[in-house]
């Protein structure tokens, strides 16, 4: 959904979709999905509250900052990979994960460490993503969740 989009452009789209929810407006397209995504993150309110101080706002790992744009945006990634099972077997994976994780949320939070690291080495070799580097994190995960 939004691969290839620029960071302005991925944060106007969550903050259009947190503002038609809070104007009580008809969502349209992915902004139901977004604002669910949101709705499980109260501590992101605030930004998306405030687009004219967060549009531009940076997030440094080294220093302790968790992008909330990208947090969300990975959670909606792997929402949409569950609904279309690709990379296939991702499903099957996320359903072993159910069973040691306490609830979908944070079953999704365990996968975004396979999806950051898979987004990591797609980033060093040049942009290509290795499906098998994150199917293979994923069993790893599941493996030792049952543990």
């Amino acid at each position: 959904m939004f691969e290839g989009a620029s960071r302005e452009t991925l944060r106007a789209v969550f903050f259009r979709a947190w503002q038609r929810q809070q104007r009580g407006e008809p969502l349209e397209g992915a902004e139901a999905l977004i604002v669910r995504v949101a709705q499980l993150h109260p501590e992101y309110h605030h930004v998306l509250a405030a687009p004219d101080r967060y549009t531009d706002q940076d997030y440094l790992p080294e220093v302790g900052k968790t992008n909330p744009f990208l947090h969300m945006a990975m959670h909606i990634s792997i929402e949409e990979q569950l609904a279309l099972d690709q990379p296939r077997g991702v499903r099957a994976h996320y359903q072993r994960l159910l069973q040691a994780l306490p609830d979908e949320h944070a079953v999704q939070h365990a996968m975004m460490e396979c999806l950051g690291e898979m987004l990591w080495q797609a980033a060093r070799a040049g942009g290509v993503h290795s499906e098998k580097l994150y199917l293979d994190c994923l069993a790893r995960l599941a493996t030792a969740t049952r543990r």
